[in-house]
């Protein structure tokens, strides 16, 4: 197979051609999840699990007896995803089994459901990587704000605009020290393809998280679902990155638009979502996104 880690990040033919996820999922119309899910397991290969607690892939994956899962899939409670994970990776293990252990599980399961077995599991060094789809809200059961929902979206239960902050969910799962970290987004498959591979190939837990735009939660129609994640990037409101044994490395979308942001006005006015956000609100989301952008520009730099 072509050398993956040789090759031009934008060289999608680089990508093995098995399919892992079939083509009759449950889905919305241009679902990004979906399409994560889909380079994740071109990534992991056959021998791999899936833990999933209850979200949209729990929904995604068909309806009973078909499925589009072209793996095994053991669908958990809310709170529980990481936690089975590490009983099953010990299993594996007690059994000289290989196989990859994955937790795919959305934002509501992981920075406010499942954060307890999530913590828990890094702490016991579990062999298992958990990757959190992040579309900034409850989306299987109607779009009610989680912890990740960002400063000023609407959703069902912010009608008004949500009053405070995305919670920091990487820095606590880095608090853990875990040997292999990273962000990712769906408009960029083969920088997530790649972190992936990277993360599968080092023992002991290893965490991605991805943003995910959401069509029907973040209001903007489903072909621009690309568009969108790739403005969350240029934006610096999404940066991708990788911390390898807590070294950190800025991806290269990322170093480019850290050098010159697009407005951040390009990616909130494409979703109804923040429709009528008021300007001291825009304001503070944009000084978060400076705050955020010095912060890693000076820890790549190795400046205190």
């Amino acid at each position: 197979m072509t050398n993956i880690e040789k090759r031009s990040v934008n060289i999608l033919s680089a990508i093995p051609k098995e399919e892992y996820l079939f083509k009759c999922t449950s889905a919305c119309a241009g679902c990004s999840s979906s399409l994560c899910l889909r380079y994740v397991l071109k990534a992991a290969g056959p021998d791999s699990v899936l833990v999933v607690p209850a979200c949209c892939t729990s929904v995604l994956q068909g309806i009973y007896p078909g499925t589009a899962m072209n793996v095994p899939v053991y669908n958990i409670a809310f709170a529980a995803a990481a936690a089975c994970a590490s009983g099953m990776s010990n299993a594996f293990a007690t059994l000289g089994k290989k196989t990859n252990v994955i937790v795919y599980a959305g934002d509501g399961g992981t920075v406010d459901i499942g954060i307890q077995a999530l913590s828990g599991a890094f702490e016991r060094g579990t062999d298992f990587l958990y990757i959190c789809y992040d579309n900034e809200a409850y989306g299987n059961t109607g779009m009610q704000r989680s912890g990740s929902t960002p400063l000023g979206a609407r959703t069902t239960t912010t009608p008004g605009g949500k009053p405070t902050a995305k919670k920091d969910l990487d820095r606590i799962v880095e608090a853990h020290n875990p040997p292999y970290m990273a962000t990712a987004c769906s408009a960029y498959p083969l920088d997530l393809y790649k972190k992936v591979k990277k993360a599968l190939s080092i023992p002991g837990p290893k965490f991605i998280h991805i943003l995910a735009p959401c069509p029907p939660g973040w209001r903007y129609p489903s072909e621009k679902t690309v568009e969108m994640g790739k403005l969350a990037v240029k934006t610096g409101t999404w940066v991708l990155y990788e911390r390898e044994f807590g070294k950190l490395s800025i991806s290269g979308p990322s170093k480019a638009a850290m050098r010159k942001p697009a407005p951040l006005e390009d990616y909130i006015k494409g979703q109804g979502r923040f429709k009528n956000i008021k300007p001291e609100v825009l304001e503070e989301m944009r000084q978060q996104v400076e705050r955020n952008i010095q912060r890693f520009s000076r820890e790549e730099a190795g400046i205190c």
